[in-house]
């Protein structure tokens, strides 16, 4: 009689809590990742917010040491912003308005000027006629007044804008007033030698977005006040607007900004005269290398200095991440990095000889060698 000899093949009990944890982690870490992308917006109210207070908190600690109770300066300073930046959004949506409806009003001409010019250079008749229809018939004439009237509403749209962003003010300016108190609780968290290091950083970070702000801003004035005489010499429409478009949008819009903000001076001047427009692009150009060379350095040397392989790498990181909002941060977060590392990390000297090429170094070495041979062996061999 053959015993049979039956084995309960079971898993141990660690592979199947192992198995367990596992499935477990990766559903948490599942639902962690719809909490966090459904969080999303919020979080990125809450860098804007935190960028912002860092921008801010200068200006809010210069009107504290006027004797300004900190609540009431951090009022007076989000105020003045608002009226900045209504006043921009209202003087360029009135520019932008006025333009389209003048061109609205000067089609006729435009195409007539363009039908004279086919057919006597090229023998091209009635080019336009179909444009013409369009406008005739009063549709292209509805779509433009359209348009205008869209136009002329962009001041009140900024303000509608930025009460919708009455959540980043709100977060921005409980951030700023109570700033001192802020960091009080984050570093009651925190071990004693580690509190220092975090005010350091942070104080380091208010420094650096303010400066970046302070320095954008003075440009930003310098540039506007620059182009609204130049701009008024040559006779545009509306200069003051268009001078300060030049300037907000060269200064505050990264790595591209310069070149949208010649796009509008540009068109009204070529709309106007043709000549006008070529004097735009010169204006621009001269003044963007009297402000890069002259300017610009001696400014950001006393708020904020950062490499321009630098400044365009982390504007390409920041949209990529966050869109315009990223864009928009990355100058002032690289360079808050930028300087955490320089003021952390341990530099030691190089040695210029393990900068050269290795050919350098082995010819030095030759000569070396050559030097060193007493001078009977050199004749000797020769």
């Amino acid at each position: 009689m053959e015993n049979q000899v039956k084995t309960n093949e079971k898993l141990p009990k660690w592979v199947i809590k192992s198995i367990g944890a596992l499935l477990g982690g990766f559903i948490l870490l599942w639902y962690l990742r719809g909490v966090v992308s459904a969080l999303r917006p919020l979080l990125i109210i809450l860098l804007v917010s935190l960028f912002l207070s860092f921008a801010l908190e200068p200006a809010v600690n210069r009107l504290e040491k006027l004797g300004v109770r900190r609540g009431l300066g951090t009022a007076i300073t989000f105020l003045v912003c608002f009226a900045a930046i209504g006043g921009f959004g209202f003087q360029v949506g009135s520019l932008l308005a006025d333009q389209v409806t003048e061109f609205n009003n000067n089609i006729p001409t435009y195409l007539s000027d363009i039908d004279d010019f086919l057919d006597d250079n090229f023998g091209i008749e009635n080019a336009t006629s179909d444009l013409q229809a369009k406008y005739d018939s009063g549709a292209l004439a509805k779509w433009l007044g359209d348009v205008a009237d869209d136009l002329a509403r962009f001041g009140t749209t900024v303000a509608n804008v930025l009460f919708q962003l009455f959540t980043v003010a709100l977060f921005s300016f409980y951030l700023v007033a109570e700033g001192p108190k802020v960091r009080k609780l984050v570093c009651s968290f925190l071990a004693p030698k580690r509190q220092g290091q975090i005010l350091e950083v942070w104080d380091l970070a208010v420094s650096k977005t303010g400066g970046y702000i302070l320095s954008r801003s003075v440009l930003a004035v310098l540039s506007g006040a620059i182009h609204w005489v130049v701009f008024e010499i040559i006779g545009l429409p509306s200069s003051l607007a268009l001078a300060l478009w030049v300037g907000v949008i060269s200064q505050f819009v990264p790595v591209v900004g310069t070149y949208i903000a010649g796009v509008l001076p540009l068109i009204v001047g070529l709309l106007g005269e043709p000549v006008d427009g070529l004097w735009v692009i010169v204006t621009i150009a001269i003044y963007q290398q009297i402000e890069n060379y002259l300017i610009s350095p001696r400014i950001t040397s006393h708020t904020m200095q950062i490499h321009p392989a630098v400044a365009f790498g982390s504007v390409i990181a920041g949209s990529a991440i966050l869109g315009v909002v990223g864009a928009l941060l990355a100058l002032p977060a690289a360079a808050t990095i930028q300087s955490v590392i320089a003021s952390v990390a341990q530099r030691h000297e190089v040695s210029e000889e393990l900068l050269s090429t290795k050919t350098e170094r082995e010819g030095s070495l030759n000569r070396n060698k050559t030097a060193e041979m007493p001078s009977e062996e050199i004749t000797d061999d020769n």
